[in-house]
């Protein structure tokens, strides 16, 4: 890992493990599950906000300035709003990608849940969810929580990631393995 990712990683670590906690003291993990879904979700879907967080045009004030607008009308929780103030303030927003994955995962090791990261061809059904969870459940022995994503180009099949284990049944894989297998034959 190069030096300047290792430094944001930790500063991430250290952001996100003081929200936890903050979190966890006032009995308030729902609240902060919350905020780091809806967090994510605005980081997704707005170009304006990435920019807000990793832009250096842009003064301390204004930053700060900013994001506590977007967390007030996110209504985000107390703890996660002043850290966002902080993290501004102190000119690191840009590692807040890492603190909410590193949030996430926080959550879900208090919850005794893992989460699949699962990208289908095409949107699944709500029962093949519930299937799904059902299936990894039983192979993994805790809850799963299914962050899912759809990826035309897999043609069909899944693939699955959960923790460090990946499942690709792909069918793109497959023809992938099959265009291999055929090179060394002929």
């Amino acid at each position: 890992m190069s030096e300047p990712a290792s430094i944001s990683s930790g500063i991430a670590q250290r952001y996100a493990t003081a929200i936890f906690e903050l979190s966890k003291e006032t009995k308030s993990l729902k609240a902060l599950e919350n905020d780091v879904d809806a967090l994510d979700g605005a980081l997704t879907q707005s170009a304006d906000l990435r920019s807000l967080i990793t832009s250096p045009v842009y003064s301390r004030e204004q930053v700060a300035g900013a994001i506590t607008a977007v967390a007030g009308k996110m209504k985000l929780s107390k703890t996660v709003a002043g850290a966002l103030g902080v993290m501004a303030s102190k000119r690191r927003l840009f590692t807040l990608p890492q603190v909410l994955a590193a949030l996430r995962a926080m959550i879900a090791e208090e919850k005794g849940e893992v989460t699949a990261e699962v990208t289908a061809a095409r949107p699944l059904t709500k029962e093949q969810e519930a299937d799904l969870v059902k299936t990894l459940k039983a192979r993994v022995g805790k809850e799963i929580k299914l962050k899912l994503a759809v990826d035309e180009s897999l043609i069909g099949g899944l693939v699955i990631k959960v923790g460090s284990q990946m499942i690709d049944t792909s069918i793109r894989a497959r023809l992938a393995a099959l265009k291999n297998t055929m090179k060394e034959v002929g």
